[in-house]
């Protein structure tokens, strides 16, 4: 079948030809009869160039360009792309023994927008994020088994809640290859159960992995307060890290028993961890002033989208306002947001703020991002969406 062509408005090219892999719809001059989400597209300019290929769908991001400079995608697409991906990661010393759960497809960080995959030991989690991934699932399954070394065996299709509602294409989350083997993977030697079947995104929070580590440095003789904890990964590294107590809070109950387990998992019968099923806000009200000198805050994204940007950041200035208020002269402060709208500079204005207002001298020690398996596609600068600041109160 012939691949449809999509024109685009005179002058509508410009991002394009500095490879940023998206076109929006606003600048489409024609839509070809019977295009249906998913469908793979050339792209060409007012004058009649060839552009690129990509996957289309209803939206304000109509196509994502998957192969510039070609009118068709080569066989082996899946398979080679995979395969760097996969190799950028083991050349970076990412896979070990001690390390067996990274992202292997951060979507355009690897050339391949709209698609996630995240691997847990011998399991690989897949998310499409659009029409023409979720397409093209058995294929990017058969291409994960075929990594070389890789070791993959289970493949669980995980999109029901990551797909366009207005696509219609009601996914189902289950194993497209094997089946439940075990949940438990490593990261930089500390065990970890995985909910990848219940569990927010892929079932952890990868990404944090680096900032993690960091915060280990930091812990030694703290009493550290864990902010919408989730499974406890900063909790297990403040452990690890020789903290004087953990404190873990998040407002999900299923969330503070996946963070007992993971502690329980690493430090079995260690009496410095507590935890807590309370809102956050509400946490940091009622605890006493000076109470822990180690505190993170790692919300869930406070503004998913452009219309909910002002008020996401009034949610971090409040939020890093009351830990201002509470954390003990010479604590640390760990905050993140992982909002993609919210920029770097906002973020920090917003932390700014909330600092001025508690009054108190506060230097940063580091700025944080994203690891290595999240890499950032330098034509796509909206790939940066995690940032985060390490304070230190006086």
């Amino acid at each position: 079948m012939a691949i449809k062509t999509i024109r685009l408005k005179k002058g509508k090219d410009e991002s394009l030809r500095r490879f940023h892999p998206w076109v929006f719809s606003g600048a489409i001059a024609n839509l070809p009869d019977a295009i249906e989400e998913g469908d793979l597209v050339v792209v060409e300019s007012h004058e009649r160039e060839v552009i690129g290929v990509g996957h289309y769908q209803i939206g304000s991001i109509a196509v994502r360009i998957l192969e510039f400079g070609a009118d068709a995608l080569p066989d082996n697409f899946f398979q080679s792309r995979l395969n760097a991906a996969y190799e950028m990661r083991r050349g970076l010393g990412l896979i070990r023994q001690d390390n067996d759960c990274f992202r292997l497809v951060h979507g355009e960080g690897d050339f391949l927008p709209g698609l996630v995959v995240d691997v847990y030991g011998k399991t690989a989690v897949v998310q499409a994020h659009s029409p023409g991934m979720h397409f093209c699932r058995q294929e990017i399954a058969d291409a994960l088994l075929n990594i070389p070394e890789a070791g993959i065996v289970n493949i669980y299709y995980k999109s029901e809640t990551t797909l366009p509602f207005k696509a219609q294409l009601d996914p189902v989350n289950e194993y497209i290859v094997g089946g439940f083997d075990t949940n438990v993977a490593t990261e930089n030697g500390l065990k970890f159960n995985i909910d990848w079947l219940r569990g927010q995104k892929t079932g952890f929070f990868v990404d944090q992995r680096d900032n993690r580590s960091l915060l280990q440095h930091y812990a030694k003789d703290r009493n550290v307060l864990n902010m919408f904890c989730y499974t406890g990964g900063f909790s297990v590294y403040a452990m690890r890290g020789g903290a004087k107590m953990v404190d873990s809070v998040d407002s999900s109950a299923k969330a503070i028993t996946l963070t007992d387990e993971n502690i329980a998992l690493n430090f079995p019968g260690d009496t410095r961890h507590r935890s807590f099923a309370i809102d956050a806000f509400k946490y940091l009200a009622d605890m006493k002033d000076g109470e822990y000198d180690l505190i993170i805050l790692d919300p869930p994204a406070f503004a998913k989208h452009r219309n909910a940007l002002k008020n996401g950041l009034l949610g971090y200035r409040k939020l890093n306002a009351k830990a201002f208020d509470k954390i003990r002269s010479g604590g640390i402060l760990f905050t993140f947001s992982c909002s993609q709208v919210v920029t770097r500079e906002m973020f920090r204005l917003a932390v700014f703020s909330a600092a001025a207002q508690s009054g108190r001298r506060v230097r940063i020690l580091h700025q944080l991002t994203q690891p290595a398996d999240h890499p950032i596609n330098i034509y796509h600068p909206e790939g940066e969406y995690l940032k985060g600041l390490v304070l230190y109160v006086e």
